[in-house]
Formats: C-alpha cells, sequence, structure tokens
C-alpha cells in the first residue's frame, strides 16, 4: 500500500504558493515531521495474512494535525467480506494531553457474528480482550487503551433475503503508541479483525469434518 496516501499536514499555506504539482509534493515532503513519517512508512511495510485486504484512505483532517489512516477488509475463500475495520493515525508533535503521547491509534471494527455466539451477553467484553490481548500478543508498545463495543441484534420480517437473525459486533477504540514502529499495532489490529471473522490464527489450520 501506498504510506503517502491519506496523509494530512497541517500546513497548507506554504504549498498553496507552489502551482506546480511536483514542487507541491516536494515541499509537502520537507514539511512532514521525521516521527510521522517513519511512523507512516512502518504501517506500509507490514506484511498481514492473505485474507486480509488493505489500502490506505482518506484520513480525518480536524483530530491532529497530522493523520493517516488505512482500511482492512477480511475475506472468505469465496470472496466474501467477513470482517471490516479501519486504523486512524494520529501525531501531534507537542504531545496530546489525553493521549500522554504524541500518536494515537483509533480503530473501528465491524463482523457479523453467528447468531449462536451473538447471543452471549458477554460477547462485548471478550470482543475488547480480543483488540488488548492482541495488542500484547504482537508486542505492541502501548497505553491509555479505552473504547466501546455494541452487540446488536437484528430481526428480518417479511419478503427480505437472508438470516432470519443476524447479530453484529462493532468495536470502537483508541490507544497511545509509545514509539513510531506501528506494525505491530496494525498486525494486531487484524489479529482483531480476523478473531471477529471467525478465522483461525496464523499457522492454525482447521481440520474438515468427517
Amino acid at each position: 500500500m501506498s504510506a503517502g496516501n491519506g496523509t494530512v499536514t497541517a500546513a497548507p499555506t506554504p504549498l498553496a504558493a507552489a502551482s506546480d504539482p511536483a514542487e507541491q509534493n516536494d515541499r509537502a515532503k520537507a514539511l512532514t515531521p521525521a516521527p510521522f513519517a517513519e511512523a507512516v512508512a512502518s504501517l506500509g511495510a507490514a506484511v498481514v495474512r492473505p485474507e486480509v485486504q488493505i489500502e490506505s484512505m482518506r484520513a480525518p483532517t480536524r483530530l491532529a494535525p497530522w493523520a493517516h489512516a488505512v482500511g482492512a477488509d477480511v475475506r472468505g475463500s469465496d470472496g466474501e467480506e467477513l470482517a471490516t475495520g479501519r486504523l486512524v493515525l494520529l501525531y501531534d508533535p507537542d504531545g496530546a494531553e489525553a493521549w500522554d503521547g504524541e500518536f494515537r491509534l483509533v480503530a473501528f471494527a465491524s463482523a457479523e457474528m453467528d447468531p449462536a455466539i451473538g447471543a452471549d451477553p458477554l460477547l462485548p467484553q471478550v470482543g475488547w480482550s480480543w483488540l488488548i490481548e492482541a495488542l500484547q500478543s504482537r508486542g505492541a508498545d502501548f497505553l491509555a487503551a479505552g473504547g466501546t463495543v455494541t452487540q446488536t441484534t437484528s430481526t428480518r420480517f417479511g419478503d427480505l433475503h437472508g438470516p432470519r437473525t443476524t447479530v453484529a459486533l462493532e468495536l470502537r477504540g483508541s490507544w497511545t503508541a509509545r514509539t513510531s514502529e506501528l506494525r505491530p499495532h496494525l498486525l494486531a489490529f487484524v489479529d482483531l479483525l480476523s478473531a471477529a471473522a471467525g478465522i483461525p490464527p496464523e499457522g492454525v489450520s482447521v481440520l474438515a469434518a468427517r
């Protein structure tokens, strides 16, 4: 994926003076803080499992002076989307007090669950544990994690096609990264999506029932 797409700079005025797009791009690179550039590059260097598709997307412009975003989709062998999410990197070189650091990662994950699992009242706690355990197992250096997990049940009526009852899990969370090395954070986010999608961890095969 391209590390440049989705990057938002906080200094549009000097760039406006350059009419040549190539010159604007050169100036943007020169103005980009080195720690932020390193963080974006580390996200782009992450190698994820083949079931997951990662692509850069437009980042929010008002949450921090610098931002970068990626989207992630987990697909089954038939191409069906099993889980989807996005991970946003926020960077404030002055350090945001609420973050307790310079880098903040904001995550959103959504997946449709098996009704047998989705009916479990402990599903929100389990969903949050998927994120924290994934960060820990990947060795991500983080602090101040917080968020919400929403469990919703929908029932179809009439002639609408599809399962009569579906259960969806949505997780919104954020945490502070202590360093600009963000590959473990992205891999942990992919692990979260994979768990929500119901696919086994990397290197684990599911035996077919006889």
